[in-house]
């Protein structure tokens, strides 16, 4: 009963984040210079066309008037339509999405053996010479810009060697791993660094406690402690911040799909905050927002699994 009243506080939590969020991104879009319809229509449009499409889609009522009919639509699941594809933005985010869902669990799989190994290594030898060169490429990565590795990739190892596709998603599954290999690997060279270091100094506090001492004393292997004690208690830190680097490759799929010219979310949104498309970038940020809570509440509930002190 504790996890489940753990859950559902969890959940009732996240409801004022994602009104803030809906205000805040409707707020921002209302107040974007341009105008919507006379991107939509072109230029020679009559000023009699103009006012009608206004007038359909309710741009000309008061602020506050629309952002209470948008939020009525958001209980009853609707998101809009947008204004450039003349579809629900539900449909553009049933074929967008999966795209970037693909692209973030591409990278965590790509992020997560160098993390565990570049942190156990470095931490059983620290200060070492290992230690050393890990903690500098750790720097050099993270001081590089995404969107600038990104073109470098892009520019070696597809368009030079031709080793990989530069654009697109590819329509069979193994085409998906080609297509999406070096976004991902461009996401996990800045990502790697910053759990590595994260890790690492995990290991090391855990590694210096009474009870690994306790342990050898009594017998057990170096080995086995840190096999059995030390790396499961250095994981809950490490864990909390991997969930907070899961909401920032959400927002860095922004810059990655549109470097790749993938056609996921990020891509997505950019385009359609360059037209002016209100309702497809007020539906991307709910639903970048709602995934942003599941891996919050998902990692919240393996924590309390962990260490049971969490939900008391």
């Amino acid at each position: 009963m504790k996890i489940l009243r753990f859950i559902v506080s969890r959940l009732l939590q996240s409801v004022p984040v994602l009104l803030g969020v809906s205000i805040v991104t409707f707020l921002l879009m209302v107040n974007t210079p341009g105008d919507p319809i006379r991107l939509l229509v072109g230029v020679r449009a009559s000023d009699e066309t103009i006012a009608i499409i206004r007038d359909r889609y309710g741009l000309d009522d008061p602020i506050l008037s629309q952002y209470f009919t948008y939020l009525g639509n958001l209980v009853q699941g609707d998101l809009g339509a947008s204004l450039r594809f003349k579809v629900p933005v539900s449909e553009l985010v049933a074929q967008f999405y999966p795209v970037t869902l693909f692209l973030v669990v591409y990278s965590i799989v790509l992020i997560l053996p160098p993390v565990i190994l570049l942190s156990v290594w470095s931490a059983k030898r620290p200060n070492g010479p290992a230690d050393q060169i890990i903690r500098i490429v750790g720097v050099i990565g993270l001081a590089m810009p995404v969107f600038w590795v990104g073109l470098l990739f892009a520019r070696f190892f597809g368009v030079t060697l031709g080793l990989f596709p530069v654009s697109g998603f590819g329509t069979t599954i193994p085409e998906h791993f080609l297509h999406l290999f070096l976004p991902s690997l461009t996401t996990a060279i800045w990502v790697v660094p910053i759990l590595t270091r994260n890790l690492r100094s995990a290991l090391l506090d855990e590694m210096n406690r009474d009870y690994v001492t306790a342990g050898m004393s009594k017998g057990l292997g170096a080995p086995q402690v840190f096999r059995t004690h030390v790396f499961p208690n250095s994981l809950l830190p490490t864990l909390n911040l991997f969930a907070v680097i899961v909401a920032y490759l959400l927002g860095g799929s922004v810059i990655v799909e549109t470097v790749y010219a993938v056609p996921g979310m990020g891509k997505l949104m950019v385009d359609s905050i360059l037209a002016r498309d209100y309702f497809v970038v007020q539906g991307a940020t709910l639903v970048f927002a709602l995934t942003t809570i599941v891996v919050m509440l998902a990692v919240d509930i393996l924590s309390a699994l962990i260490d049971p002190r969490i939900n008391t």
